[in-house]
């Protein structure tokens, strides 16, 4: 993005990026990475089989430390005030939400069509050679779990334009009315299951909407008392939902399909950012550590869709080894954790430098060159139609063929030469409607 301009008499210009959601998002990351190292157990047996064990989430002490490590509300926050941010400088360059939806989806869908391609032809190979097909589709539902964030963030993102409208209008009613959505399936979820999964859109964009809340939040200037207030208050009914036995106090549980505690953890995490700004400001201000977390933050998408296949390759690699398999939640199995994450991290490495650029590819918003609604809304229905089908039908071997096809299907609709921005025109009345200012300008993705 090309820093805004500062007309004359105007308002000062407004930083493009916010250092505190890139530290923010660069630590949820970083937990996501760290955590599933720990969880990801493939286990031989004697007669041949293989299963997958879920070894820290299995232990009944994780459960209080994963209700404060549960970090994925804190992604749709951030992404609900970057959005919102992106949004509004779009709409006052006289782009619509069409361009808004082409721009969400290539930013997205471009390095999961890759990772979904080389996924389908690493483990097609890897059938034909003799692997077992126990083994196939252990692998190809564990390395998978990624794409489930993939779809509920599009959902979000794509669902933004027309929520920021009600934003503006009643903020706090249009999160009530979300709210209620939410409520509402989960009460109805027992009587017929198949409906938990309208929380997919539901929750994430009530927690979405906490970011644009958070966004705005300089006209209500929350003291220090206020916002442990609410971080108290949030708990407080979470902790009486689950002692009264109407949801899990396994936050893994609550993930998926997710409820109603996802949001109540939004709300305390939405507050615990802005109580904690200050000291992040000050991290985020170090040099070393702006240049860090920058740098991380450019391909974020390509660590977080591909950290959990190249672990889930590696364990299965070392099931056909005579390579030592502690059993997992043994003191071994413990000890090992720092290798296994090294491993990955190196494995990382290369990947992100050959499929992180993908994420830099840059898109115009300029009307005269956008695609018709047509091409866009295909392209939507083209990337969630494998999404619901894994999600009802599960992840299979033929499916990520088929989503790798459908999503670069979605490419080719959206793509188009990269082409400068034209000049903005003046408006009637010598300015541009304001957009928010420091500290809370956020990070302007592509």
């Amino acid at each position: 993005m090309v820093p805004q301009q500062r007309a004359a008499g105007g308002p000062p210009p407004v930083p493009d990026r916010d250092p505190v959601i890139d530290l923010a998002r660069f630590f949820c990351l970083a937990l996501v990475v760290v955590g599933h190292t720990m969880m990801v157990s493939p286990v031989l047996h004697p007669d041949g089989t293989v299963t997958s064990e879920n070894t820290l989430g299995d232990q009944r002490w994780f459960e209080p430390v994963v209700w404060v490590l549960q970090i994925m509300p804190l992604f749709f926050v951030a992404g609900g005030i970057t959005g919102l941010q992106s949004w509004r400088r779009l709409r006052a360059r006289g782009g619509t939400a069409l361009y808004f939806m082409q721009g969400r989806l290539l930013r997205l869908i471009r390095p999961a069509a890759v990772l979904l391609a080389v996924m389908f032809t690493g483990l097609s190979v890897a059938l034909l050679a003799g692997v077992d097909p126990q083994v196939i589709q252990l692998l190809t539902s564990g390395a998978g779990m990624p794409l489930w964030f993939l779809a509920a963030y599009l959902a979000a993102q794509l669902n933004l334009p027309w929520l920021a409208v009600l934003h503006d209008r009643a903020p706090w009613l249009t999160l009530a009315g979300l709210t209620a959505l939410v409520v509402t399936v989960d009460c109805l979820r027992g009587v017929l299951p198949p409906l938990a999964y309208l929380n997919m859109v539901f929750v994430w964009c009530a927690v979405q909407q906490l970011g644009f809340i958070v966004a705005d939040g300089r006209q209500l200037k929350p003291g220090r008392p206020a916002l442990l207030g609410v971080m108290a208050a949030s708990n407080a009914l979470l902790g009486l939902l689950v002692l009264l036995g109407l949801y899990s106090g396994n936050m893994l549980v609550n993930l998926n399909p997710p409820n109603l505690p996802l949001l109540l953890l939004g709300i305390s995490q939405a507050a615990a950012l802005q109580l904690f700004r200050p000291a992040l400001c000050r991290i985020a201000s170090v040099a070393w550590v702006r240049r860090f977390v920058g740098v991380a933050g450019r391909r974020s998408m390509t660590v977080y869709l591909w950290h959990l296949p190249l672990l889930a390759a590696m364990s299965g690699m070392l099931l056909l080894t005579n390579f030592p398999q502690p059993a997992g939640g043994t003191a071994a199995w413990w000890w090992g954790r720092p290798l296994v994450l090294m491993c990955v991290v190196a494995l990382l490495l290369p990947v992100v430098a050959l499929f992180g650029r993908l994420e830099e590819r840059t898109t115009s918003y300029d009307p005269p060159a956008g695609r018709p609604a047509a091409a866009v809304l295909l392209a939507a229905v083209a990337v969630f139609v494998p999404a619901v089908d894994a999600v009802f039908n599960g992840l299979t071997l033929g499916l990520l063929g088929g989503g790798a096809a459908c999503f670069a299907l979605a490419v080719a609709l959206l793509a188009r030469i990269p082409v400068r921005h034209a000049p903005r025109t003046a408006r009637s009345g010598g300015s541009e409607p304001p957009l928010p200012h420091p500290p809370l300008s956020a990070n302007v993705e592509p």
